[in-house]
């Protein structure tokens, strides 16, 4: 029986960060506790990415028979954890994952602020390309790092990569490492293997280290196919470091498990020093339950995920075509997150938030937080229940109209 993400569930009231907390306009790395979510003119939350629906069924009774055991010491994946990651890569993506490549974590924005500081020195650049996930902002930053952004390009209605700027950029011998967002958000672009191929290349050529963060790789639209970085060329894996997790997947954030592939023997030695170093060890034992069984029997709840989401998607593109085509939607080729070009509106971040939060009561991420390519843009989270989705756009809507 297909899954049904149409049920509601109140999420009020379990510390929930997408519905108690609204993030700080200025400072994306406070969030603010709020009561605004509750009571009859409540904000509808539609910002952070993570998913108003349940976990898969054996996800859930794993974890009560894990509960049950009444024993949570400390914890370290065995081997059906390893072999239901390298099994899930391997199906779901067809690339080969050795087992002694996987270094778990507490999740892949600790590990990418950790990664940057066992593969760079305080000084280095870093290049990225906004408008794009703003952790990694801080990620550079506080470790002492320079942000270089070969920021994408709008071509015919879709971002593309700049490969010329990226040959220039990648050519400065003080860029040491680049972050690739694939899927990429908030753009929401799957890239090809021949875009890959062409960005991997151009590292690999001017000795820069590559971080692929494809932590939404297996949230991609039918007729859409997506290739983890270090599958495109052969000749990428001892250069790359790919970061993944089943959270965005399966709903699991809050759980705190992500494995990340460390093909070069050298540079896994060095990160696992860092782990240790920094006093960070074993996993959660919940999310090791978790990760196990959502990769060993996940699989049917995903795919009723994705055309759910499908429909979803369909359902706010309709209804923005028809009903406020002021806001252009960027069709996303992956990922539950829909980058919004809002700016034919005239109204600058500061009016927009206005507009989206206090009048319409929708709560969305501002897109000048993924840095200032993303003024005059929106993102919106569209993993939740239909009806929801377009209680608000039927907010929005009846602002803009007035």
């Amino acid at each position: 029986m297909p899954t049904n993400f149409d049920i509601k569930i109140d999420r009020r009231h379990t510390g929930s960060v997408k519905w108690e907390f609204v993030l700080d306009s200025e400072d994306p790395s406070k969030k603010n506790r709020t009561d605004a979510c509750f009571g009859s003119n409540r904000v509808l939350p539609m910002w952070v990415a993570d998913m108003d629906f349940p976990s898969p069924e054996p996800v859930i009774k794993a974890l009560q028979k894990r509960a049950q055991h009444g024993i949570f010491g400390y914890t370290q994946p065995d081997q059906a954890y390893l072999e239901a990651v390298t099994g899930w890569m391997k199906k779901r993506h067809g690339w080969h994952v050795e087992e002694s490549w996987i270094v778990t974590t507490q999740g892949v924005v600790p590990a990418l602020h950790l990664l940057v500081r066992t593969l760079t020195q305080p000084g280095d650049k870093i290049l990225i390309q906004r408008p794009v996930y703003y952790p990694f902002f801080s990620a550079i930053e506080k470790n002492g790092c320079r942000i270089v952004s070969n920021s994408l390009v709008m071509t015919d209605g879709q971002y593309r990569m700049d490969y010329d700027d990226l040959e220039t950029k990648a050519a400065d011998p003080d860029v040491k490492l680049a972050i690739l967002c694939s899927p990429h958000n908030p753009v929401g672009r799957v890239w090809t293997r021949e875009e890959t191929q062409r960005f991997g290349h151009i590292c690999l050529r001017n000795h820069v280290r590559v971080i692929s963060d494809e932590i939404h790789g297996d949230l991609v639209y039918p007729g859409v196919t997506f290739s983890p970085f270090a599958v495109a060329d052969s000749a990428f894996q001892e250069n790359t470091v790919v970061c993944t997790a089943p959270s965005k997947t399966f709903n699991l954030a809050g759980l705190q498990t992500s494995n990340i592939f460390i093909p070069d023997t050298k540079i896994r030695q060095k990160f696992k020093e860092s782990l240790l170093a920094n006093g960070l060890f074993g996993l959660n034992p919940f999310g090791v339950t978790a990760c196990r069984v959502a990769y060993e029997e996940g699989e049917p709840w995903l795919e009723d995920l994705l055309h759910y989401l499908k429909a979803n998607l369909d359902a706010l593109i309709n209804f923005f075509d028809s009903e406020i085509p002021e806001i252009r939607v960027i069709h996303p080729e992956g990922t539950y997150l829909v980058w919004l070009d809002c700016r034919s509106l005239g109204l600058d971040k500061h009016q927009l938030r206005n507009l989206f939060l206090n009048q319409a009561r929708a709560f969305l991420d501002e897109g000048s937080l993924f840095g200032p390519e993303g003024d005059g843009y929106e993102r919106i989270n569209i993993a939740c229940p239909r009806s929801l989705l377009m209680e608000a756009l039927e907010r929005i809507v009846a602002v803009i109209k007035g």
